[in-house]
This record gives structure tokens, C-alpha cells and sequence, in this order.
């Protein structure tokens, strides 16, 4: 039975250390505007969730012909290189 009142005790000691931690960073969030003021900044913007910003998907990129050949190029000399990697594997170990 202690350690339950050992956890009841606990919980209210952080919740207590939780609210004073929020006071202060509050106060320092004032401090810091005031200074910021003093110095001619402006207002902090309000900061808003990165899923908010974005209103409409980006658009999409175009390639070229040339491009892609290129690209499809480098790609199967990619993959002929790693079949005969393992076809190489394969043969030592087999």
C-alpha cells in the first residue's frame, strides 16, 4: 500500500513543479518580448502547425524526354550491375 501513496504523492509534487515551470516560462516569454521591443523588433508572428501552411500540394515537376532516358539508363545499368553481383555470389557460394 505505500507505493501507491508514494505515487499520489509523486503525481501532485510534479503536478505542482509542472505549474510553476509554466508560470516562469510564461514570465520569460514576457521578458524576452519587452527586450525585443526595446531593441525595435517587431511582434512575434503566431507560429502555425507545418500541416497548416501548406494549402495546396506542390506542383508537379515536369521532365524532359532526355531526361528520363537518362535516368532509365542509369537505372538498368544499376540493376545489370546487381544481377551479376549475385549471379557471381551464387556461382562462389553454390
Amino acid at each position: 500500500m505505500a507505493k501507491a501513496k508514494q505515487a499520489v504523492i509523486d503525481s501532485a509534487f510534479l503536478n505542482a513543479a509542472l505549474e510553476g515551470l509554466e508560470l516562469q516560462r510564461e514570465r520569460i516569454v514576457e521578458h524576452i518580448q519587452q527586450v525585443k521591443s526595446l531593441l525595435g523588433e517587431k511582434k512575434p508572428k503566431a507560429v502555425r502547425a507545418p500541416a497548416a501552411v501548406k494549402s495546396k500540394p506542390a506542383a508537379k515537376r515536369e521532365m524532359s524526354d532526355a531526361a528520363r532516358k537518362r535516368i532509365a539508363k542509369a537505372q538498368k545499368k544499376r540493376w545489370a550491375a546487381y544481377h551479376k553481383a549475385q549471379k557471381a555470389a551464387r556461382k562462389a557460394g553454390g
